[in-house]
């Protein structure tokens, strides 16, 4: 039964375009978020590997250009001519020189440590005092004298006394050696400075790496040079990982899921590693997939609505039709069956068959259908009524009864009783205006218990008045917009009155007025945007409930000015 149903609902026209497009929106927003996800990650990678590639070799040009500030300083000290007296005459006065511009080089940078100055016989010259450094007679044939003079082994990283090497990064040092000769070639010593590790240390600090990324430097014999953490040094697997990863090609690995990139740091032999976890990749995949996500949703919305708005464009002419044949017909005229029609205009074809013989009938319907539709509105409008009052009211009734005001909170708590009692009514709509005043009353006093001194009131009713009938609720929500869009937003107390006389005849004139901040009447143009404005459904609800009652003449009006208040007019009749 339910099947069938279903089945029947898909017969409508409006149905049927909805879902069609609907589906077609769907899969045309989701082919569209897939490539758009698909380019802009493509993009992002390419802008990732760029941005890894740029910061790698920033760091290690960084690195070779302090590698070849050093070297020439070296270079400087090695070909003084001082330097190259001394080691072949070994002249103290000549060594006071040499020390002196020694000390002069290391001052021009606070991260050189040691000069060294080691002659081919042994002898060394050095700004340390209390170097601790192994020499022998046969200097030219130690293996790391050796290498020095061939270059092979420098920049090499070794304690900063020479000794056994440990894992202490405080000891630990960049050694740059520089061979000297004399001007026809032959070898006189060995010029060594020596600067701290530390500037490894800055120089790479500033790598944009992620949260997890890393970089490493190691020489072309696969010694490591450099890493944040000491323990890869004695570390032996993880070293292997290390150099493992220095084999692998610069880009993307799919297996560990980062970037690398190689940069050989020239005039060294050295190679500097980044390897990168793409976090800002990640998080900005993330985003966008949040962002395609909130786009599809609203997308999605738009297009039910569009669907809607096309479904109805295109049935309601039907039905308009459905409802004039309904309305005009004079004559029994049957029409027959239509094969493979739509449920709507199966319905037309009903109705056409029927409505000869039903059109009496349906007149006396319609009167009945319109008197029922005006009593609902009506409710439909007083229900619409704030709620926040109460929940403000029981607010300020705990508020008092945690400050053990009981006297108060037992007279808010009666005019609150009060209030809803009159609300009710016993269900009528229609109730005297004594009633409806003491109902606003209850209203007042309830607000001035909760705002204090900043609100007062007054009441002036003609009492020849108090028994004629008046809808329920329409004094209410005009003072509560009063008080929330006026009074309230007084720096001084503020004051709302009430009045009531005859005005032409039969009719009746009530006014609220306050001294609130106003409101520029060139905002509006219309009472209903102005109602809508100042008081959102409150006013609105009373003016077209007036409307309904009374009839288009009726209704409220508004006058107000900036600085000087609001006066609120009701027109209604006996």
């Amino acid at each position: 039964m339910k099947m069938m149903k279903w089945f029947k609902g898909l017969r409508y026209i409006r149905v049927q375009i909805i879902i069609y497009y609907l589906v077609t929106s769907i899969l045309l927003v989701t082919f569209m978020s897939t490539i758009l996800y698909m380019s802009l990650s493509a993009i992002l990678m390419d802008g990732e590997l760029s941005n890894t590639t740029e910061s790698v070799e920033k760091s290690g040009q960084s690195i070779q250009l302090y590698i070849e500030k050093l070297k020439a300083l070296s270079n400087i000290l090695a070909r003084d001519p001082n330097t190259i007296d001394y080691l072949k005459t070994n002249d103290p006065q000549i060594r006071q020189s040499v020390a002196a511009l020694l000390d002069n080089v290391l001052q021009s940078d606070t991260m050189l440590l040691t000069g060294i100055l080691v002659s081919k016989s042994g002898s060394i010259l050095s700004n340390d005092s209390h170097l601790d450094m192994q020499v022998s007679k046969d200097m030219m044939n130690e293996s790391w004298y050796v290498d020095a003079v061939k270059g092979d082994a420098m920049p090499v990283l070794t304690s900063i006394r020479r000794q056994d090497f440990t894992m202490d990064k405080n000891t630990w040092v960049i050694s740059i050696g520089q061979e000297i000769t004399d001007l026809n070639g032959e070898h006189l010593g060995l010029m060594i400075l020596d600067f701290s590790y530390e500037v490894i240390d800055n120089l790479l600090s500033n790598l944009s790496l992620g949260k997890q990324g890393f970089a490493f430097i190691l020489d072309q014999k696969g010694a490591l040079v450099y890493h944040m953490d000491p323990t890869y040094f004695e570390d032996s697997s993880k070293k292997e990982v290390l150099i493992n990863i220095d084999k692998m090609s610069d880009g993307y690995d799919t297996h560990m899921k980062r970037l690398i990139h190689h940069y050989t740091v020239t005039g060294t032999e050295w190679i500097l590693v980044g390897v990168s976890t793409l976090d800002h990749l990640t998080a900005a995949r993330r985003q966008i997939i949040e962002t395609l996500f909130i786009i599809i949703v609203l997308l999605f919305s738009i297009s039910m609505v569009i669907g809607f708005i096309i479904a109805n464009r295109i049935t309601k002419p039907i039905l308009s039709l459905e409802n004039t044949m309904r309305a005009v017909s004079d004559q029994v005229v049957f029409a027959d069956e239509i094969p493979n029609s739509s449920y709507e205009i199966d319905r037309l074809r009903i109705h056409f068959n029927e409505m000869n013989q039903k059109i009496f009938d349906m007149m006396e319907s319609i009167k009945v259908r319109e008197k029922y539709l005006r009593e609902v509105e009506l409710k439909s409008l007083f229900s619409q009524i704030n709620p926040h009052f109460l929940y403000n009211t029981l607010d300020t009734i705990i508020w008092m009864a945690e400050f053990k005001d009981t006297e108060k909170v037992v007279a808010i708590t009666k005019s609150l009783a009060q209030f809803f009692r009159l609300s009710l009514s016993k269900g009528s709509q229609m109730i005297p205006l004594h009633q409806e005043i003491d109902h606003v009353a209850q209203y007042l006093y309830i607000q001035e218990q909760r705002y204090g001194d900043h609100l007062t009131y007054a009441f002036d009713i003609d009492p020849t008045l108090n028994d004629i009938l008046v809808p329920k609720i329409i004094l209410q929500p005009i003072v509560e917009n009063a008080i929330y869009h006026g009074i309230k937003l007084l720096p001084y107390p503020g004051k709302i009155t009430i009045s009531a006389k005859q005005y032409k005849d039969k009719d009746m004139l009530i006014t609220i007025s306050d001294n609130g901040v106003g409101y520029s009447p060139n905002r509006t143009k219309t009472t209903s945007e102005t109602t809508t404005k100042l008081g959102g459904v409150g006013l609105e609800n009373v003016n077209n409930r007036l409307k309904l009652i009374y009839g288009d003449a009726y209704g409220l009006t508004i006058e107000s000015e900036i600085g000087k208040g609001t006066i609120i007019k009701l027109f209604l009749t006996q």
